[in-house]
């Protein structure tokens, strides 16, 4: 069969045909999310209205978050490459209007003298994303990954695989979660596509902007160094400075909008999991918005301990600083009697060492959380974060809790570390729910009944 009558078999099979909406129906638009991780799409679409039926993903623990969070979804742990797995997601993804996911990436950057990626034995997993969508054909999809793409210069070949020789129109853009109220700025690559029966172009997101119109910058002057917000020399960004300072706002939110209720939590206490009359009333609307239906409790509050030499370091570097604002007396190896860690033998601090000591400001949104408990401490307090805090960074609501797999020891798909890490790991890696919701909500302005229909009747004339 050539590529022409494959795409017109495509457009006129009965599987495209029954996922749109038949006149008078309402149903919630129903996504299944590959390489689920934590559930982070996943979350974004479900408050935009959608249902999750599904998730897969090759790690345990992050299946059993997904589970907790979506529990009337089919979890899937597995290598989609292993053929009772890919069965299985193939099922689920059939009956899905949507499908989303980041497939990891590996060997993108391995693309030399014009070769396929998609043919690079180290993009299986890419290859099963877009396998996925050639069999279940859904109304549209989300694939999502590292801004890096760019660098590889392996865009456009992502843009032309996905298009399934015409069957989707898709769309490429770089965002910032930051852009669309997330208090963290996160850089994704977005690949949205649309069936090409509904004839519509993919939707283009429109954030606020405020990522190009801001940034924290350093003063060291007669003053000790400080960090201050600055804004682009435009009434554009004048406009955007009454917006961050404001709490009550949603659209541009700062570390302290997202986390000051939480400031009290102690640090090295046993408990994961407090009432929230133990804390201070919201102090922001992005804080009242959090703890919507979260029931009594708040959960993943427990603080890690904190060694003493960080604790010096930490009380040394101003909010927004960094190891760059440490005086030299304070870049020895250890400060204290206490030895820790790896020592390289220069009497100093490493390099690999220098993100840990990084202080976030409370006038801004946070960088990019990675997925190390210390790769952030707090503004105001001489600790580290909690998962607790780290979720509302990345826009998690309190009600979505982070767990891990009950069982102990080694398992298939498990990263070492413990349950601990786990958690910041599996926050630290997800997308945004905020950022995934602005798409949502894009694509169900596109998706609503009237252009369904038409769709629907575009298929049936053919």
């Amino acid at each position: 069969m050539n590529s022409n009558r494959a795409k017109n078999a495509a457009l006129k099979s009965p599987g495209v045909v029954s996922k749109m909406s038949r006149p008078g129906e309402v149903r919630p638009l129903k996504t299944i999310d590959l390489f689920c991780g934590a559930g982070g799409l996943a979350e974004g679409f479900r408050q935009a209205g959608f249902q999750s039926i599904g998730g897969v993903d090759v790690d345990p623990d992050a299946v059993a978050t997904f589970a907790a969070n979506f529990p009337d979804a089919e979890a899937i742990c597995g290598d989609i490459r292993n053929q009772e797995i890919r069965e299985r997601t193939l099922t689920l993804a059939k009956r899905a209007d949507i499908v989303i996911g980041g497939p990891p990436c590996q060997g993108f950057s391995q693309v030399r003298n014009h070769s396929r990626l998609i043919d690079d034995p180290k993009n299986s997993l890419y290859r099963e994303f877009v396998r996925v969508l050639g069999a279940a054909l859904p109304r549209a999809f989300l694939m999502e990954n590292v801004t890096g793409m760019d660098q590889m210069g392996v865009r456009d070949q992502i843009l032309e695989d996905l298009t399934l020789n015409g069957l989707y129109r898709v769309r490429s853009q770089v965002v910032d979660a930051a852009d669309f109220g997330v208090p963290q700025s996160r850089k994704r690559l977005l690949f949205i596509g649309l069936h090409a029966s509904l004839n519509i172009e993919p939707p283009l997101l429109q954030g606020t902007g405020v990522t190009a119109a801001m940034s924290l910058a350093r003063h060291n002057g007669k003053a000790p160094v400080h960090y201050e917000v600055e804004a682009a020399d435009t009434l554009w960004a004048s406009s955007l400075t009454g917006i961050l300072d404001d709490p009550a706002n949603l659209r541009i939110v700062t570390v302290a909008q997202a986390i000051s209720d939480l400031r009290e939590l102690p640090v090295g206490g046993r408990e994961d999991s407090i009432a929230y009359d133990r804390l201070p009333p919201p102090e922001s609307a992005y804080q009242s918005l959090m703890r919507q239906n979260a029931g009594e409790l708040v959960s993943n509050v427990r603080v890690p301990r904190i060694n003493a030499d960080t604790a010096l370091r930490l009380q040394h570097i101003p909010q927004g600083g960094n190891h760059r604002d440490l005086p030299t007396s304070l870049l020895k190896r250890y400060l204290t009697d206490k030895r820790w860690g790896q020592d390289n033998g220069s009497g100093l601090l490493s390099r690999r060492h220098f993100y840990a000591y990084r202080k976030l400001h409370p006038g801004v949104w946070a960088w990019t959380l990675n997925t190390k408990a210390d790769s952030a401490y707090h503004y105001s307090v001489t600790r580290a974060l909690s998962v607790r805090e780290f979720a509302r960074i990345q826009s998690f609501p309190d009600r979505f809790t982070i767990t891990v797999d009950s069982r102990k020891g080694p398992l298939p798909g498990r990263i070492d570390g413990g349950g601990a890490h786990s958690r910041y790991r599996q926050v630290g890696n997800a997308v945004p729910p905020f950022l995934a919701r602005a798409v949502a909500c894009a694509l169900k302005e596109l998706l609503k009944p009237d252009n369904a229909k038409a769709a629907s009747q575009t298929l049936v004339a053919q």
